[in-house]
Order: C-alpha cells, then structure tokens, then sequence
C-alpha cells in the first residue's frame, strides 16, 4: 500500500473526495481528511506568506524602500494629516 498527499485548492475537496469516492474499494483502501493547522487559525495564512517572500525579495533588489522606525513615524504623521484634511 502506498499513501498520496494532495493539496487541494480551495472549493474543490468536495469534488476530489467524490471523484475519489467513486473508486473507494476499488483502488483506494481509506480517504483521510486533514485540514492544516496554520489554516485553522489563519485561513488566508499561506496567501500572506507568498506576499510577504514577494516583499522581502523586492526589499533585496530595492524595488521597495524599507523604513527605519523614525522615518515609518514621520511617514505616519503625514497620513494623519492628510487623513484629517479629508
């Protein structure tokens, strides 16, 4: 016996689960569903961690500019006041 892991994208485990069901006994000895942990919690977990590594590289190529905490403040105070202007 052998054992697949299948990353399922979201909407779609239903349709998996009965294109599999249809072969259960078969083919297939048992169909397990796990959920991910870090999903549970977040479900827009991994979706944030791509955005992020995509953040970080541009960082490294300087395609985006990083702030140090003195100039994230200054630039904070501007987008109150233009906030405020509003």
């Amino acid at each position: 016996m052998q054992t697949i892991q299948l990353q399922v994208k979201d909407g779609y485990t239903q349709n998996i689960l009965d294109m599999l069901g249809s072969v259960k006994g078969i083919m297939i000895e048992k169909i397990e569903v796990k959920q991910d942990k870090s999903l549970e919690l977040d479900p827009y977990f991994y979706e944030r961690q791509k955005q992020l590594h995509h953040l970080r590289v541009d960082i490294r190529n300087g395609k985006e500019k990083m702030y140090d905490s003195v100039e994230w403040d200054i630039e904070m105070q501007k987008l109150e006041k233009e906030l405020d202007a509003l």
